[in-house]
C-alpha cells in the first residue's frame, strides 16, 4: 500500500507561508531562477528525440513540482511565442505571488492566450453553447448572519428571483442534448445587493487546475480545425492526446465517462459551484464553502446505447423534459447545500482546498441544506434570455468572497471578456435578463448599446456638487469589502506542489461506485479510446489508469484489446490507496425514493384493454407520473370499451428510449400486427436492453416473442391485468428506475 504524500504546511487559501521551493535558487550575480523538473530526455538531435518518444512516450515531457506536463522545445525544435513573438518559458501556470497566492494581472502571456480564445467563435458561445435557461426562485431556510453577511441569506422564509441555465460544454449550438459531456449549472441570483452568478457545473471537479489550460483543453475536445469534426464527441484522438499527457485530468475524466456524463434530466442531476469560496460575516471572519445542488427528486441517468438513440429520437430531449415539467406545474427543485470550513481542516486535508480537480468528500464534511431553488416558469423567448443571459463567476456580493483557486481566478478574468465579446460591448448588463433587480448607481457611461446613462450634469467623483446633482457616493460600511488574506511570495510561473496529486481521489471516486457503475466506466473508456486512431494514445492512457486501479486499467485494456498491458505511468506523487469509499458519488445508491418526474410509454392498438389503462394511468397520476400512448398511427385506437384515445405518438416516433419504463397493453390482434413492424419490435428489445421495467398484458405475448424476448423474461416483466393491484406492483417496482440484475445477460462483449 503507497503512503499518503507528504502534506504541505499550510493549505490554507489565505497565505503562503512556505518557503520558497528548493528547486528555485536566489542569485545575487542576476542570474536568471531555474525551475527544477524532473526531465525524461536531456536535449539530443531531433533523430534522437523521435526515436525516444517511440521507446517511451514521455520522453519528450519534464514535469513540474505540482506534477504538470512541460512539453520543451529542445534543439531544432519551434519555440513556443506569444502573438507579439515574444518567445514562452512556461505555458503550464499563470503568473502568481509565491506557489498558492493570487493570479497576477500583469501576466501578459496569459492575457494573450485567454482573449484570444474568449474572442474565437461570433456569436456563439465558445463552451455551454447550447443550453437552455429558466427563471425560478431561492427560498432560505435559516438565517446565515453568522457565517455571512451575504444579503440573501439573512431572513428565513425569503425569496431571491434567479435565472438558470443549464448546458453541455463541446458541443455547439446546434449539437444534440445526450452527448457524453459535462452539463453547465448557472444560476444568476437577483439579489438586494446586487447580482450574485454561481457558474458551476453537474460535476464537482474540473480537468485542469491552471486557467492557462482551458483554451488547450477546449481545443482539444472540439471539433479538429482540419476537418470542422467530430461534432459534440470526446471519443477523438486530440481529445485523448490531451488527457493522456494532463495527469490532473484523469479525475475528471473518469467522472466524464461514468453515467454523470449522461443524465436523464436535467431535473435529475447535481450541480456544484466547483471552487472554494469564503463566506464573509459582518465581523470581517471568513468561512471557506463549496456550494452543492441536490435534486430533490433523486439522481438518474440513462445508458449510453439509450443516449446513442435518444439523440437520434428527439436531440432536444433535455430541453423538453425541463420544458414539459414546468409547463405541467411539476416544477423541479434542488437543495443548496454548503460544506464549511475553516483553516485547520484545510491545513489537516489530505489535498489542496484550492485545486480545482479535487472534491472534499461529504463524509468528511457533511452538507448543510440552506435554502431550496425552485425553477417555475419558462422564458418568453429564447434568444433574449436564454441566449443572451450573461454570467461571470466574479460577480459576487458583499458576504461572498473568492479563494486563489487559479482556476477560479483565471476564470474571472475570461468570463467578463467573453460576454464583451459576444454581447457586442460593456453594456450588456443593460439587457433585462442581466440586469440587476436592486437600485443601481455609476457614472460609467456610453458605448455600444447603452440603454441608461448617467442624468444630470455630473459624471465623475469625486466632485464637490450637492443634492441630486452630486451622484452616488462610496459606501465604506455596506459596500463590497475583499476578505484581507495575507499574501507573500516571489513573483514566479510555478505550482504548488499539493497539487500534484492525480491519482487518488479518481480512485476514490471508482470505488465508491456500484459494481453496474464501475462496470458503465469501464465501457465508456472502451467505447472513447476504441475511436483514437493512435494506438500510442490508448496505451498511455490505460498506463495513466493503473495509477487508478489496476484491475479496472486491465479491464480498459482487455476492452480495447491491446496486445500487452502497458506499465503504470510515473505518477508524480504515489496515489492513496486508503481513501475510503464515499456513497455520496454514487448516481444508483442516491437515486429516487419514489417515481414522481418520470414516464412510461404504454403501448396501445385497437381493443386495448380500456380497464387496464385506466388502472395504469390513475396509478401513475397518484405517483406523480405521466403516461404516454403510443400507437400505430397518431390518431390513436379506440379501446376495448368503445372509446376512443388520440396517442401521443406514433410506434415509429416514440422509441422506448423516451420513457423510464413501459407497458405493453396491445390487444391480441393488435400484438399479431406490431409482431410484423421494425419499430415496434425495437420498442421491446431496447427496454429489455436497457433493464427497464416491461409491464405487460397476457394478449400481448405475440409481440414479445417477435421481439425475441419470450424467453428472456425476468423479475423486470411484471403481469398486468384487470386487478388494480397488478397495476400498482408494476409502479411501485418503477420506483428502482432500472432491473439491474439484468444487464450482465444483455452486454456479454
Amino acid at each position: 500500500m503507497a503512503a499518503k504524500p507528504r502534506k504541505a504546511t499550510k493549505k490554507s487559501s489565505s497565505s503562503n507561508p512556505k518557503p520558497a521551493s528548493k528547486s528555485v535558487e536566489s542569485s545575487t550575480s542576476g542570474s536568471r531562477p531555474q525551475r527544477s523538473r524532473t526531465a525524461k530526455t536531456s536535449a539530443a538531435k531531433p533523430a534522437e528525440r523521435d526515436a525516444a518518444a517511440a521507446r517511451d512516450p514521455n520522453a519528450l515531457f519534464e514535469f513540474g513540482e505540482g506534477g504538470e506536463t512541460h512539453q520543451t522545445v529542445g534543439d531544432g525544435g519551434v519555440r513556443l511565442t506569444t502573438q507579439q513573438g515574444i518567445p514562452v518559458a512556461d505555458d503550464q501556470n499563470t503568473l502568481r505571488v509565491g506557489e498558492r497566492g493570487p493570479s497576477l494581472l500583469e501576466d501578459f502571456h496569459f492575457r494573450e492566450k485567454i482573449f484570444h480564445f474568449d474572442h474565437e467563435r461570433i456569436p456563439e458561445r465558445v463552451v455551454h453553447a447550447r443550453g437552455f435557461g429558466v427563471h425560478g426562485y431561492l427560498e432560505t431556510y435559516e438565517s446565515l448572519a453568522d457565517i455571512t453577511r451575504a444579503d440573501l441569506f439573512q431572513r428565513p422564509g425569503e425569496k431571491t428571483e434567479v435565472f438558470v441555465r443549464f448546458s453541455t460544454v463541446a458541443g455547439n449550438k446546434g449539437s444534440f442534448d445526450l452527448a457524453r459531456d459535462v452539463r453547465g449549472f448557472a444560476v444568476k441570483f437577483y439579489t438586494q445587493e446586487g447580482n450574485w452568478d454561481l457558474v458551476g457545473n453537474n460535476i464537482p471537479v474540473f480537468f485542469i487546475q491552471e486557467a492557462i489550460k482551458f483554451p488547450d483543453v477546449v481545443h482539444s475536445v472540439k471539433q479538429q480545425p482540419d476537418r470542422g469534426f467530430p461534432q459534440a464527441q470526446s471519443a477523438h484522438d486530440n481529445f485523448w492526446d490531451f488527457i493522456s499527457l494532463m495527469p490532473e485530468a484523469t479525475h475528471m475524466v473518469m467522472w466524464t465517462m461514468s453515467d454523470r456524463a449522461i443524465p436523464r434530466s436535467f431535473r435529475f442531476m447535481e450541480g456544484f459551484g466547483v471552487h472554494s469560496f469564503r463566506f464573509v460575516n459582518e465581523a470581517g471572519a471568513s468561512t471557506y464553502v463549496k456550494f452543492h445542488w441536490k435534486p430533490k427528486q433523486g439522481l438518474q441517468s440513462v445508458v449510453w446505447n439509450e443516449a446513442v438513440k435518444i439523440n437520434g429520437a428527439d436531440p432536444d430531449f433535455h430541453r423538453r423534459d425541463l420544458w414539459d415539467a414546468i409547463q405541467a406545474g411539476d416544477f423541479p427543485e434542488w437543495e443548496l447545500g454548503v460544506q464549511l470550513f475553516d483553516d485547520d481542516f484545510a491545513d489537516a486535508f489530505e489535498f489542496d482546498i484550492l485545486d480545482a480537480t479535487k472534491i472534499i468528500p461529504e463524509e468528511q464534511v457533511p452538507i448543510r441544506p440552506i435554502a431550496r431553488l425552485v425553477l417555475d416558469r419558462v422564458v418568453d423567448n429564447f434568444f433574449a434570455e436564454t441566449e443572451q443571459v450573461a454570467f461571470c463567476t466574479q460577480n459576487i456580493v458583499p458576504g461572498i468572497d473568492f479563494t486563489n483557486d487559479p482556476l477560479l481566478q483565471g476564470r474571472n478574468f475570461s468570463y467578463l471578456d467573453t460576454q464583451l465579446k459576444r454581447l457586442g460591448g460593456p453594456n450588456f448588463t443593460h439587457i433585462p435578463v442581466n440586469a440587476p433587480k436592486c437600485p443601481v448607481a455609476h457614472f460609467q457611461q456610453d458605448g455600444h448599446m447603452a440603454m441608461t446613462n448617467p442624468v444630470g450634469p455630473v459624471n465623475y467623483e469625486p466632485n464637490s456638487w450637492t443634492g441630486d446633482n452630486r451622484g452616488p457616493r462610496e459606501d465604506p460600511t455596506g459596500g463590497f469589502q475583499t476578505f484581507p488574506a495575507n499574501e507573500a511570495g516571489e513573483r514566479r510561473r510555478v505550482r504548488s506542489e499539493t497539487f500534484a496529486d492525480h491519482y487518488s481521489q479518481a480512485r476514490q471516486f471508482y470505488i465508491s461506485q456500484t459494481p453496474v457503475e464501475q462496470t458503465h466506466i469501464v465501457n465508456g473508456f472502451v467505447f472513447e479510446l476504441s475511436k483514437v486512431e493512435t494506438l500510442a494514445i490508448r496505451a498511455r492512457m490505460v498506463a495513466n489508469l493503473r495509477n487508478v486501479d489496476d484491475t479496472f486499467a486491465r479491464r480498459v485494456a482487455d476492452g480495447l484489446g491491446l496486445a500487452e498491458l502497458p506499465e503504470p505511468s510515473d505518477a508524480a506523487r504515489p496515489p492513496i490507496t486508503d481513501l475510503p469509499e464515499s456513497p455520496a458519488l454514487s448516481i444508483i445508491r442516491n437515486g429516487p425514493d419514489s417515481f414522481a418526474g418520470r414516464k412510461v410509454g404504454a403501448l396501445v392498438t385497437d381493443d386495448t384493454d380500456a380497464t387496464v389503462l385506466d388502472a395504469l394511468r390513475d396509478a401513475l397520476a397518484t405517483e406523480g407520473a405521466l403516461l404516454e400512448l403510443i400507437a400505430p398511427k397518431i390518431g390513436g385506437v379506440t379501446l376495448s370499451n368503445g372509446t376512443h384515445v388520440p396517442a401521443d405518438q406514433n410506434v415509429a416516433g416514440g422509441p422506448s428510449v423516451l420513457y423510464d419504463a413501459v407497458a405493453l397493453l396491445a390487444s391480441a390482434d393488435g400484438a399479431a400486427l406490431l409482431a410484423a413492424d421494425a419499430a415496434a419490435k425495437d420498442f421491446v428489445t431496447d427496454a429489455h436492453a436497457h433493464c427497464k421495467f416491461v409491464g405487460h398484458v397476457e394478449s400481448a405475448g405475440p409481440l414479445l416473442a417477435a421481439a425475441g424476448v419470450i424467453d428472456m423474461l425476468d423479475d423486470g416483466y411484471l403481469p398486468l391485468d384487470d386487478d388494480r393491484s397488478s397495476v400498482s406492483a408494476f409502479v411501485e417496482a418503477c420506483r428502482q428506475l432500472r432491473f439491474w440484475e439484468r444487464e450482465p445477460l444483455v452486454d456479454q462483449v
